[in-house]
């Protein structure tokens, strides 16, 4: 593996992760609403969750789709009602006041992991990234090595999310503007899911 190809890898994935989307939405609110406790095991959840369609990619997901359309027209659905189902959540509890920060951090865990299978985007950005910088037929050692790569990449960049969100100047504003900060957050939610669903 080349430094161009691990450059370019981790460039685009580094972009795909910061592009505002269902991920960076729900990393952002987890840490505003339940600080770093819970919002540092949803971020561990979420690259999982992420790096679990890397291991796809690298093992043909994209030709699977291709043979079988209606499958990833029918993960683009189910994904869609997730992020209105999540939405939904997350506008209700913009009236509620906040919960204890504290516990919960499994189900942090388990719901980032959730929510990035259920987005079918990165399972097309890995399949499109590894066919374009890897073209070439690979190993199991150069595949696990490219995996790594991955994962960390998209811990680095949740975690710090995570981190920088919930410290206690940023906490201190979002609990200043929690019902209209939840809102905007439910709606972006609610358009991405419902983007999902129109174009399957």
């Amino acid at each position: 593996m080349s430094a161009e190809q691990v450059i370019a890898l981790v460039s685009a994935l580094s972009l795909a992760i910061l592009t505002p989307g269902p991920a960076i939405i729900a990393t952002v609110q987890t840490a505003f609403a339940h600080g770093r406790e819970r919002a540092l095991p949803y971020a561990l959840g979420l690259a999982v969750g992420a790096s679990l369609w890397c291991i796809a990619a690298l093992g043909g997901l994209a030709v699977l789709f291709k043979l079988h359309p209606g499958w990833f027209a029918g993960m683009k659905i189910l994904g869609g009602l997730y992020l209105l189902w999540f939405a939904w959540r997350l506008w209700r509890a913009s009236t509620r006041p906040l919960p204890q920060a504290a516990g919960g951090a499994s189900r942090g865990f388990w719901g980032g992991i959730a929510l990035n299978l259920s987005n079918p985007k990165p399972a097309l950005f890995y399949a499109a990234l590894i066919l374009s910088v890897f073209p070439e037929p690979m190993g199991a050692a150069r595949q696990t090595l490219i995996y790594g790569i991955c994962l960390a990449t998209e811990l680095c960049w949740y975690a710090l999310v995570a981190v920088l969100m919930s410290t206690a100047a940023m906490r201190s504003r979002y609990f200043a503007a929690k019902f209209w900060i939840d809102r905007a957050a439910s709606i972006a939610m609610a358009l991405l899911g419902l983007l999902l669903i129109a174009n399957h």
